[in-house]
């Protein structure tokens, strides 16, 4: 780095000195000529004047990062009518003046008073003019130029990422594009070597190259296994200067990736293995594994296994665990240690995916022995059948023999066997097994109308070892034997018209067989031996099963026989056949004409012809109805003659009329508002009767008057009786009132009118006399003595 800084200074210095002198030598001597030198004719005559140079002076050069110690001259301006006596004044103008360029006005030189950088602005474009200094009239036109910021190196090569990743196929080609890396330079590529990269690679090799001029990193080495190595670290460098001594660098780090690719065959750590599996085992069990080792990954490491040979091939199979890549050896059908003791197979691995490309690696397979030994065990007894099923006859004999069962012990001990029925499938207990032999016998007879099959279960047990126990299923058909005669399949009544036809049909009959089809239909129908000339009825067998009944004579007569009953002989199928008699119940019917039935009871027949039975139902209706009529009319009329007041002389009662709202005494008048006992429809002194309308008004007294709100308890209350007294209008008893204000400590005392004083004397019913009869009762009873005596 301090080369590189030492470097850097003296080409600058190196810079400024060529710089200094071209401007000595050119940019001084490049002044501007006085407009007057050249004529030259434009448009419509104008004469025009062209100033003479001699070279391109409207572009000036300044050298970037300059850090002298004065300003940097960066050129000068000089007109030609300028004769050096100072009244021309120069005026620059334009991108940066007067901050980063600035002019001498009188000289015309050019400074810049700022470091430059390239990278941030390559050039500025300035207007120059000359003016007289006295007036500032322009003496030429403006003349615009522009100011180049000369490049140097000084920004390093930079890299578009800090770290890149890629992958190459292993074993690859050597020259195998791996990946391009590239820098940029900030600096000018147009001018010198400042921007010319060279791409080296400073780590990495043997492995890898690179590109000097493109940056592609290839692969260097042949056949890179990635088994070997997965992953390497590369360094690039990119050197400005077209890589020559004093260039800037800059560096990036490659991890380059070895992908897999399928150039390993699978392989058996060992050539043979070991295994063993009990005779108990059931198929599908899981004997052993074996693994085939495969450094390949991914789809190219897949192995699939399978049995190429061996005496076991029937007896085992092999499958693949993918995720485990392993053989899994299992059982397929069940062992006998007794038959076969061992078995040996020859177990293959190979690649589920092969590359084309290394097939010359091959082959990708490989073979192992598997030896597999069968290990005894104490098995249960073994039944020879699955299953069993007998059959017997129904009814028959007990102790028939109904079949026999045999296990026997699989072991090399061949233990002695006892049978055993499951009481739990023979709860009946129809039959019974010789422990011995396991013969099966019934013990009662068998009915097959009621159970058909019996299901049960049969253990067989070693003598020596009771916890070794087998169980077989016994199926015991009961063989129908034909024990159940044919009925009929309903209970049948049948219906016949007096008026009915000769030979004509009325029932069709069909029969039931509890026994098997064998020995049930067909059916055979027919009558008695002894009625077979039965004179009213006759039988058809259809020989589908059923039979017609027939009528023999026509007309019949309800009031001589209205009820028949037939025999019929039903016989079966079966050997030998069996037969029942079964009775057929006819009954004889009116009809219509049509033959619909209208009445089948005899009785209708007693009864005048001339009524029919609609007639007769109206009259009994009509009956009922008058019966109900008579009974309203009686009940209504008692209790017409009921009175409605019933008074004994002697039952003179009182109407006693209780208020459940008692207070507590004289202490409730400041919590009660004693208006509330005042009612609303007697505040002036007359409360109307609400059962009898008298004759007259009763006209309050003068000098009663309602009691005010704030009146005394005592004073209200014998204002009241005293008009309750004097009331004709009030009913003719006492009535006592008890006020919710009344209670414990009241010195009002009873409000009853029981007590008033004035009750004997002061009341007059004698005008009960005019109300009529019916008040006469109560006239005797309250009325004076004087009118009681005259009366009487």
């Amino acid at each position: 780095m301090k080369e590189d800084n030492c470097l850097h200074a003296a080409l600058i210095c190196l810079g400024m000195l060529y710089y200094s002198h071209a401007m000595t030598t050119e940019n001084l001597n490049h002044t501007r000529p006085s407009l007057h030198g050249h004529h030259e004719k434009g448009k419509e005559g104008q004469v025009l004047h062209r100033s003479k140079r001699g070279w391109v002076w409207n572009q000036f050069f300044v050298i970037e990062e300059y850090t002298g110690p004065d300003p940097v001259l960066v050129g000068r301006l000089h007109s030609d009518i300028d004769s050096g006596d100072g009244n021309i004044k120069y005026i620059l103008s334009g991108e940066g003046a007067g901050i980063i360029f600035v002019i001498d006005d009188k000289s015309g030189n050019i400074h810049a008073t700022k470091t430059l950088d390239r990278e941030e602005r390559a050039q500025y474009t300035l207007t120059a003019q000359a003016v007289d200094r006295n007036t500032n009239r322009p003496l030429e036109p403006p003349s615009e130029f522009i100011v180049k910021v000369q490049d140097i190196n000084d920004n390093p090569p930079e890299f578009l990422h800090e770290n890149y990743h890629a992958n190459v196929p292993e074993r690859s080609n050597v020259g195998t594009s791996v990946i391009q890396v590239t820098a940029s330079d900030a600096d000018d590529p147009t001018y010198g070597n400042s921007a010319k990269l060279v791409y080296s690679i400073l780590e990495g090799q043997p492995y890898f190259s690179v590109e000097a001029q493109t940056g592609i990193i290839r692969t260097a080495l042949p056949n890179m296994d990635r088994e070997a190595k997965e992953e390497y670290h590369v360094v690039i460098q990119a050197k400005d200067m077209g890589g020559h001594m004093g260039g800037l660098s800059g560096t990036t780090k490659v991890t380059i990736t070895l992908t897999d690719v399928n150039d390993n065959p699978p392989k058996f750590p060992q050539s043979v293995y070991q295994m063993s599996v009990s005779e108990a085992a059931v198929p599908g069990e899981e004997v052993g594994r074996v693994k085939a080792k495969d450094p390949d990954i991914g789809e190219n490491g897949l192995v699939a296994y399978s049995i190429i040979d061996g005496d076991g091939m029937d007896m085992f199979e092999i499958t693949t665990d993918y995720e485990t890549q392993e053989g899994v050896v299992k059982l397929k059908k069940l062992l006998d240690f007794e038959t076969k003791k061992s078995y040996s197979l020859k177990v293959e691995a190979a690649n589920v995916h092969i590359d084309p490309k290394f097939i010359s690696n091959g082959p990708f397979k490989d073979t192992v022995t598997v030896k597999i030994s069968v290990e005894d065990a104490d098995e249960p007894p073994l039944f020879l059948k699955p299953s069993y099923i007998f059959e017997v006859q129904e009814n028959a004999a007990s102790g028939t023999v109904v079949g026999k069962v045999h296990a026997k012990d699989p072991d090399a001990a061949n233990s002695a066997i006892r049978y055993s029925i499951d009481r739990h499938t023979d709860l009946e207990r129809y039959f019974i097994i010789n422990a011995e032999d396991g013969n099966i016998k019934t013990i009662k007879a068998l009915d097959r109308e009621e159970i058909a099959w019996h299901n049960i279960s049969v253990f067989a047990v070693e003598v020596h070892k009771q916890h070794q126990e087998a169980k077989v299923p016994v199926a015991i058909k009961v063989v129908d034997v034909n024990d159940n005669a044919p009925k009929f399949a309903a209970a049948y009544e049948a219906f016949v018209c007096e008026n009915a036809r000769s030979n004509q049909q009325f029932i069709t009959i069909s029969a039931d067989d509890k026994d098997d089809s064998a020995n049930g239909p067909r059916f055979i129908f027919s009558l008695p031996p002894e009625i077979i000339h039965n004179p009213n009825f006759t039988l058809r067998d259809n020989r589908d099963n059923t039979a017609s009944v027939l009528v023999r004579r026509e007309g019949f007569s309800r009031q001589k026989q209205d009820l028949y009953l037939l025999p019929i002989v039903i016989s079966d199928g079966g050997l030998p056949p069996m037969s029942s008699t079964n009775t057929l119940t006819i009954r004889v019917c009116g009809c219509d004409s049509n033959g619909s039935l209208l009445s089948c009871n005899a009785e209708a027949y007693i009864l005048n012809a001339g009524l029919s039975t609609g007639a007769l139902i109206a009259i009994l209706a009509c009956i009922v109805i008058l019966l109900v009529i008579v009974v309203l009319f009686v009940t209504l009329k008692r209790q017409k003659k009921e009175p409605l007041i019933v008074f004994e002389e002697e039952d003179v009662r009182e109407n006693i009329i209780t208020y459940d709202d008692e207070g507590g005494g004289e202490e409730d008048t400041e919590a009660f508002d004693i208006a509330t006992l005042q009612n609303p429809d007697g505040i002036n002194g007359f409360i109307p009767r609400k059962d009898i309308k008298p004759e007259y008004q009763y006209m309050p007294r003068p000098g009663l008057r309602p009691a005010p709100n704030s009146v005394d308890v005592d004073d209200f209350i014998n204002t009241r009786i005293q008009e309750a007294d004097n009331d004709p209008t009030a009913p003719p008893y006492d009535s006592i009132q008890i006020y919710g204000y009344e209670g414990r400590g009241s010195v009002a005392g009873s409000l009853s009118s029981l007590e008033s004083a004035t009750t004997d004397s002061d009341l007059d019913y004698d005008y009960l006399q005019n109300w009529g009869p019916r008040f006469k009762k109560l006239a005797d009873l309250y009325g004076s003595k004087d009118t009681f005596d005259d009366d009487s």
